[in-house]
This record gives C-alpha cells, sequence and structure tokens, in this order.
C-alpha cells in the first residue's frame, strides 16, 4: 500500500512538472549578452551552435528571405558616413564586408526578413550611436525594439569607432517569436555585420526543466 502511494506521488509530480513545460506562461524577458567567437576571417560572429549567420560577404544580404530599405553593404571606412566595425577580439576593424544603414539618406530604415521565425539574433554592433535602434517583427507588428543607449549602458552610445563597449557582439535571446528585423538611423550610421537568427531553448523551459528532472531523481531515492 506505501509503495503503491509513492508510485502514485512520483507519477503526480512527473504529471504537474510536464503541465508546467508545456503550459508555463513565459513573459519574454529578453537577455542580452555580449560573447561571441571569431570566425575564419577573425570578425566576431555568433556563439550560438546551428545559428544561420549573414556575413554579407558576397555582396547580398545571403540567408535573408528578402531584404529592403536603405541600406548599403560597404568594406572599409568612409568619413562622414561609415566607419567598420571594430573587433575587439582580433584588435583591428572589421576587413570584411558589412552592412550600413543609412545609405546616405538621414532617417535611414532597412527590413531583413527571415523567412522563418526566430527567438535568438545576434550580430557584431560598430560605434553604437544611441540614435541607432533595432526592432524585431511579427508580420507588421513590432513586438520588441531596442536603442543604442539601452545596449550600451551604462556607458554611453557615443559612436566612439574602437571602445569595446560601442563596438561589440549582441546577443538577443528568449525575444517573442519574430520573422523580421528592421534597423534604423537617424544620422550616420548604424554599421553590423555577421547577423546570426535562430531558435533556441528559452532560459525558463531550460530551468524548470532541470528542477524537474532533480525532483525526479530525488523522489526515485526516496522511493527506493
Amino acid at each position: 500500500m506505501e509503495m503503491n502511494f509513492r508510485l502514485a506521488l512520483l507519477w503526480t509530480k512527473v504529471l504537474v512538472a510536464t503541465a508546467a513545460l508545456l503550459f508555463g506562461v513565459h513573459t519574454h524577458a529578453v537577455v542580452i549578452t555580449y560573447d561571441s567567437v571569431l570566425d575564419s576571417d577573425n570578425v566576431s560572429t555568433s556563439a550560438v551552435a546551428g545559428a544561420t549567420v549573414v556575413d554579407f560577404n558576397d555582396n547580398t544580404c545571403g540567408a535573408y528571405a528578402a531584404c529592403s530599405g536603405d541600406f548599403t553593404i560597404v568594406s572599409g571606412s568612409s568619413r562622414g558616413l561609415y566607419a567598420a566595425p571594430f573587433v575587439t577580439a582580433a584588435n583591428s576593424p572589421d576587413t570584411t564586408n558589412y552592412l550600413s544603414v543609412p545609405n546616405p539618406i538621414r532617417n535611414g530604415s532597412a527590413l531583413f526578413e527571415l523567412g522563418t521565425t526566430a527567438n535568438y539574433f545576434g550580430l557584431l554592433w560598430g560605434s553604437i550611436d544611441r540614435y541607432n535602434s533595432i526592432a524585431f517583427l511579427s508580420g507588421a507588428s513590432v513586438v520588441a525594439s531596442f536603442t543604442g543607449q539601452s545596449i550600451t549602458r551604462p556607458s554611453a552610445a557615443n559612436g566612439n569607432q574602437t571602445a569595446p563597449s560601442t563596438n561589440t557582439y549582441v546577443n538577443f535571446f528568449d525575444l517573442p517569436s519574430f520573422d523580421a528585423v528592421r534597423l534604423i538611423s537617424t544620422n550616420f550610421a548604424f554599421e553590423s555585420d555577421n547577423h546570426a537568427f535562430a531558435t533556441v531553448p528559452e532560459p525558463g523551459t531550460l530551468s524548470l526543466l532541470a528542477f524537474g528532472l532533480l525532483g525526479l531523481v530525488l523522489i526515485r531515492r526516496r522511493v527506493q
């Protein structure tokens, strides 16, 4: 009788944990990190395994399903127009092609469609300015957006072309599901490279799963 009760308790907790995983409510608290790896060209890129990366090296939008708006693919720097992102880990500017918004009209905006949905996005963001911003869209709706200033806090988003705080790989984890990215700049310019997108497990789900598994182990030990 006692053993049957313990088994029933075990299965009840398994069902509760499963229901929590399947129906748990996520608040989509976006997690921003700055880790990266260097690619074969010594440019910072995403460390997320399996992420689709757009490096612009073939002078196109690469794996994006579509791209439109005010942007150009450039290399090097042009005074007063754009500056190659500085790669802190390599201690040198990005020597490959990269994306610049606008080109050269002020109040530029460019839209990049994934052709799928994702909840992670990363990019090498160069000379981050307060007038740079990034928005994530699902259909026509903006589901999350960030300004340059919100990325560099507590440092100032002052467009410094070599400082690590304003030239860094930025990872956005646990975004609401999105299918397009809009880059916006109201001055010269929003420079970026090695865009990456993927669907990755949400940190909350991973934590819940870990606690659930730990609970099952403890219950099993008690039953034995």
